[in-house]
């Protein structure tokens, strides 16, 4: 893709005319000669002679080795530091408070060695289960824990609240300092940490002997890039991804999968789902028995998916009009002529749903009535409170993000996979850590753990668009999101919608999905299920201890917070998936029978079956 350029300018970098070693297409910068420089293209690629090309490879270079640009960390830490310089008040209260925990602590020590009950000086947060053993609670484990805790807990008020630090960085710096004070968390190291030394004593220390054959293990696989131990007897096609479907239709981008139907009629409205294209679509078809999609089917529904093509270097152009066009808008027109004057019930999970969601002000803006409802899963459109992911995004992790992005022409999954990774550090990396190189015990493989670890890739652009217009920006709910050349507008949408939150959701807050009642004029029905941004989806009935609340919000009717919401909305036991099916027969006109796979009279014939082949495409 060429620049345009309103008025010639010279460049700084690269001659003016001088081939690009990408696109051989004659170079044309938009960065040069401008009082404000614009963030790199996905074809700006380093070429010879770019006096930038040593900048961007360290750059590179650090963010491959870092998770955190070391500018980023730097203003932050300076931020605080010099708004906690100049505030006295805020100074006593740390001593004071550090004066009262060591006091606390002293307290509860001589307590303990004294054989007198006392009451922990602190707690662990509910989702922190590293202390749960009874071992913890006895000496000296209890101290390493209570000290660890108060030290913990000591920081996280010396990071915040400090009048005068930004938002941002207030929220960051805690964060940061947390993913420090974990790694010297009593739980890692073996001479501190009760269950690896009771262990160690009942087993003689073969402990130690399978954590390092583990260790190896792993240490090879991941050099390697297969996928974990025990994610292998899931193999996509044969046990997992299973539903029996046809893929209909391919272009560069996606194959649209229609599936197989199970029942003798079949309600009028197909359902088409879009999946966030940073993940593949099979979550919603795992095995048989926890598969969205198999459900919908035999409830019947006839259902068309997106599988999105893991991207390649070819495909760094891909942004999200790409995404919007060969995606969303490309398969509406794929059902629409196979199944002419039919609404469609169209889903979108997580991003997808944003994804979808654009789709729909789009087709409303443009009089395109073939959507008859939306449903979105997890997903937002407002993205000031878009949970923990926003301590990775600000201008210079951007900037750093794409310059390592520019040397592949995508983000590697692995990238991806270390960011959610570092949001539930003391979880996913130290307990796991512990269990599997110090106590030498394996994880069980699950299929919902199999597919986590398929990661995909994502091209330069839409990972770069997506990152700048949807969470630093906030365009699309602030009215500045435009498609092509167009504007586009939430409240132009106002077909009934059905929105899907989850209780423990870290990065789609169920609180910010909530915030869709503000910029749509619809009849919203706002489910908050227990569960995680998985496993609160993936919530198939029967799944033990599932409950979930409900409402529906008619258009025009007085806002509510979501404080109200929750203290109005029903509660109900068991998997929400039955309510979305009543729901989404509401919204039917009635049953007909099934549709045939494809029609090749039209054009539109099966290609193979079902999972398709851009599924099976695994990253390095």
């Amino acid at each position: 893709m060429e620049v345009k350029l309103k008025k010639a300018v010279s460049c700084n970098h690269m001659p003016m005319g001088k081939k690009d070693s990408i696109t051989s297409k004659p170079h044309s910068c938009a960065y040069c000669s401008h009082s404000k420089k614009l963030p790199p293209s996905a074809s700006d690629f380093l070429g010879e002679g770019d006096v930038e090309l040593f900048d961007r490879q360290l750059h590179s270079l650090i963010e491959r080795t870092f998770f955190f640009a070391p500018p980023s960390i730097a203003t932050t830490v300076f931020d605080w530091y010099v708004n906690l310089v100049f505030s006295p008040e805020k100074q006593l209260k740390l001593l004071h408070s550090a004066n009262e925990k060591f006091l606390k602590l002293g307290n509860y020590q001589v307590g303990t060695c004294c054989n007198l009950s006392s009451e922990p000086c602190t707690t662990p947060l509910p989702q922190d289960r590293r202390f749960d053993d009874e071992d913890w609670k006895r000496s000296p484990y209890n101290i390493y824990q209570q000290s660890f805790l108060l030290t913990q807990d000591w920081w996280t008020e010396a990071t915040s609240s400090i009048r005068g630090v930004t938002q941002h960085h207030s929220e960051l710096l805690p964060f940061l300092v947390r993913q420090y004070l974990d790694i010297f968390s009593p739980l890692n190291f073996p001479w501190t940490n009760p269950v690896v030394i009771r262990a160690t004593q009942q087993e003689n220390g073969l402990n130690f002997v399978r954590g390092a054959h583990n260790f190896i293990e792993d240490l090879s696989r991941n050099i390697r890039g297969e996928p974990p131990v025990g994610a292998e007897k899931y193999q996509v096609g044969v046990n997992i991804a299973t539903t029996k479907g046809k893929v209909i239709y391919q272009n560069r981008l996606i194959e649209l999968i229609q599936y197989s139907p199970t029942t003798k009629t079949v309600y009028k409205e197909p359902i088409l789902i879009v999946p966030a294209w940073i993940m593949k679509y099979y979550i919603l078809d795992l095995s048989p028995q926890n598969s969205l999609i198999k459900y919908l089917v035999d409830q019947g529904h006839t259902v068309f998916m997106i599988s999105w093509k893991n991207p390649e270097v070819g495909d760094a152009e891909l942004g999200i009009e790409e995404y919007l066009n060969l995606g969303v808008l490309a398969s509406l027109d794929v059902i629409s002529k196979l199944l002419p004057e039919q609404k469609i019930n169209a889903a979108g999970y997580c991003l997808g749903g944003t994804l979808l969601t654009i789709a729909a002000a789009k087709l409303a803006k443009d009089k395109d009535e073939r959507l008859g409802s939306v449903t979105l899963f997890a997903a937002q459109v407002d993205f000031e409170e878009a949970g923990e992911l926003l301590f990775f995004i600000d201008e210079v992790q951007l900037a750093y993000l794409e310059d390592m992005m520019s040397q592949k022409g995508y983000l590697e999954a692995s990238r991806m996979a270390g960011t959610f990774y570092m949001l539930r550090s003391y979880d996913l990396i130290w307990s796991r850590a512990v269990e599997q190189y110090l106590l030498g015990k394996r994880e069980g493989m699950i299929d919902l753990m199999a597919w986590n670890a398929d990661a995909t890739r994502m091209p330069y652009k839409m990972h770069s668009e997506y990152l700048r217009r949807l969470f630093l920006n906030n365009e699309l709910s602030n009215g500045r999101f435009n498609v092509g050349s167009e504007p586009i507008a939430l409240d132009d949408i106002s077909i009934p919608l059905f929105v899907v939150s989850t209780q423990k959701d870290h990065v789609s807050p169920w609180e910010s999905v909530y915030k869709i009642h503000l910029f749509v004029d619809a009849d919203i029905t706002f489910v908050l299920t227990s569960g995680g941004h998985n496993a609160g989806i993936v919530s198939e009935p029967g799944h033990p201890h599932r409950n979930f609340q409900k409402m529906t919000h008619k258009k025009h009717e007085t806002h509510l917070s979501h404080d109200e919401w929750r203290e109005k909305a029903e509660s109900d036991e068991g998997s929400w998936w039955p309510s979305w099916h009543k729901w989404l027969v509401e919204q039917s006109s009635g049953k007909s029978k099934p549709p045939g796979m494809g029609n090749a009279k039209i054009g539109i014939k099966p290609l193979r079956d079902a999972p398709g082949k851009y599924v099976l495409m695994r990253s390095e």
